[in-house]
């Protein structure tokens, strides 16, 4: 496993990093744990991680990856530099290696992906809606993206190729839809705290059936931001091309 996260500016994240990595040595994965990266570290510590799983002496059965920090206009993650980084790409970066070939590879985004705010279904959806249309609210001091978008010089560039083979037996599973802000409070983001929640109390399950848990516990769940007194929902991507059923613990 492999925990990526931009702790500065970003209160409670370290709860996430703390909760996530127990979660993984629990599970049996040897973890690292690396923060306050810059857009390029992002890049160069999957590479890293690929390299060595490739020269690893024996199996490896699966590999976990969390990519937690702020997110770009367009849901790229922000380094602790203030430069871009696609998480597509680094996807595509660990769909490469060699002794993965055929296993599941999870990835856990915790970023927002837009400065969307979604108030719901209700009375008052409708009107709030219309209201972001004409003027947009200033961005949550606690959700995962920057109050201030900027043009960014040497942001990576590229993705996966529609089509390829290296689409399969990958887990994607963002914290916010396409578009959406992604919450977190000073006692870490509504994500990464509930799935780690959900797979303590039952990891042997079909990690697919887990994910749509989380999902459901978090659907639920209200925000307040300090932007509006109007609640905030939240509903996360689960993106998967598994071949076979997945069980963290047997």
């Amino acid at each position: 496993a492999l925990i990526l996260a931009v702790i500065q500016g970003r209160s409670g994240a370290q709860h996430d990093v703390e909760a996530l990595g127990s979660l993984c040595q629990s599970l049996g994965f040897k973890t690292t744990v690396r923060m306050d990266l810059t857009a390029q570290a992002f890049q160069e510590e999957l590479a890293q991680f690929q390299e060595q799983l490739d020269t690893h002496r024996g199996p490896v059965s699966c590999a976990l990856v969390a990519l937690m920090a702020h997110g770009g206009q367009q849901g790229w993650l922000v380094g602790a530099d203030g430069q871009e980084v696609q998480p597509e790409a680094l996807v595509l970066e660990l769909s490469r290696c060699r002794a993965l070939q055929g296993h599941p590879k999870i990835f856990l985004l915790q970023a927002c992906r837009g400065g969307h705010r979604d108030a719901g279904l209700g009375p008052t959806a409708l009107s709030w809606f219309w209201r972001w249309l004409w003027a947009p609210p200033t961005v949550p001091s606690h959700a995962d993206v920057l109050q201030v978008y900027a043009d960014v010089q040497g942001s990576s560039s590229g993705g996966p190729a529609p089509g390829s083979s290296n689409h399969a037996d990958i887990l994607t599973v963002y914290a916010a839809a396409e578009g959406c802000v992604a919450y977190r409070d000073g006692k870490g983001s509504d994500f990464i705290q509930t799935l780690v929640e959900v797979l303590q109390a039952d990891s042997g399950r079909d990690i697919l059936e887990l994910m749509t848990e989380v999902n459901r516990r978090v659907c639920e769940l209200d925000t307040l931001g300090p932007d509006s007194d109007k609640l905030r929902k939240t509903c996360l991507e689960i993106r998967s091309s598994l071949q076979r059923q997945l069980c963290l613990r047997a």
